[in-house]
């Protein structure tokens, strides 16, 4: 019992909680995006739009309040910016062509781009036990694959290679911003970094509103059933960017992207109790392998953490021990040195009288 209440302690009950309600509110703009889908309505950059519009509006309105000067470069906000609409952009265009089942098995492409980067940039060190998180989290996705084809519960795309392209580069993008806001949520401030987000994503999506989807907006015709899934999917996702640098703060983006990965078991929850649809029996295991995979990860970190502490609280006692020591040679020196300063005066004394 004491092993286990070290094992999940606050901060990893903490983080896996703020997982799970990202991953709640990613299943709701999958929703959402659907909805818009079925209604005909195909402008992925219009639906993020909004998003960051508010990301500007609330955060940019804290940052001019505080009159603070920005603690990062400009130019790394506008390159982040850049990277997260493209990301959205590619993986909703991708299910246009390919089927739902691939998106999800290559959307997992995401995790080992996003250790790599860390471990790269980021100087991340990962033990056996995180490691063995991750691979149970992804054997947990991989099992939703096999039940969707055991079920016959699979579409192809009209372009299955080409849409399999696409999710993996929109992934890869994904692992680029993520672990680029982890490193800026360190070194700068969330309040920053959602503020210039947004500031630099409302402008480039913009941009591209403008060059991609004009005619598709002026083509749509306008409505109650139209808006609500616009503004439905604008504040989950306006919810999403706002927790996902505090759980990027206590656990890291690998954290991140595992606990999305249970956005597909909330989808099958939801349409077992709300639908009242029939799933195949394999969904139930493949929840159960992506929360012990979770719990294995979150609690590797912590020890990892706790390892980390003890090294830096033996580094600062050798350090003590040093300054110590130089500080008692120091001591023993001085009477030496005093003693030899009067032996010498003494010796000029003695000659000045014989010269005498």
């Amino acid at each position: 019992m004491a092993s286990l209440k070290g094992f999940l302690t606050k901060k990893t009950l903490a983080a896996l909680a703020l997982g799970q309600f990202i991953s709640l509110l990613n299943t709701s703009t999958g929703f959402s995006s659907s909805e818009l889908a079925r209604k005909g309505i195909n402008a992925p950059t219009s639906q993020s739009l909004a998003n960051y519009v508010l990301l500007a509006i609330v955060y940019g309105s804290i940052l001019i309040y505080r009159r603070a000067k920005l603690k990062a470069k400009w130019y790394y906000y506008l390159l982040l910016a850049l990277v997260d609409v493209e990301a959205n952009f590619l993986v909703v265009k991708a299910y246009q062509y390919t089927s739902l089942t691939s998106v999800m098995l290559l959307d997992c492409w995401t995790i080992p781009s996003v250790i790599f980067l860390t471990w790269f940039f980021l100087k991340e060190k990962y033990r056996y036990r995180r490691l063995l998180g991750v691979a149970v989290c992804v054997a947990g996705l991989v099992t939703v694959v096999f039940s969707d084809v055991h079920s016959k519960d699979r579409a192809g795309g009209k372009n299955p290679i080409k849409g399999d392209l696409i999710v993996v580069a929109g992934a890869t993008l994904y692992a680029v911003s993520n672990v680029s806001e982890e490193f800026l949520v360190k070194s700068a401030e969330r309040v920053e970094l959602m503020a210039m987000l947004g500031l630099f994503g409302a402008i480039i999506s913009g941009c591209q509103i403008s060059i991609l989807e004009r005619k598709e907006l002026q083509s749509i015709r306008w409505s109650t059933g139209a808006v609500l899934p616009f503004v439905g999917f604008a504040a989950a996702m306006f919810l999403i960017y706002s927790s996902v640098p505090i759980l990027l703060k206590i656990s890291g983006s690998t954290m991140l992207n595992l606990s999305l990965l249970t956005a597909d078991m909330w989808t099958v929850l939801i349409r077992i109790f709300a639908y009242h649809e029939k799933v195949d029996w394999m969904y139930y295991i493949a929840f159960g392998a992506v929360a012990i995979g979770l719990i294995i990860y979150s609690g590797g970190a912590k020890e990892e953490d706790r390892a980390r502490i003890e090294v830096e609280a033996e580094t600062s006692e050798e350090i003590k021990e040093k300054d110590i020591e130089v500080g008692s040679e120091a001591q023993d020196q001085g009477p030496k040195i005093r003693s030899s300063k009067r032996s010498d005066v003494k010796l000029e004394s003695s000659s000045v009288q014989c010269t005498s």
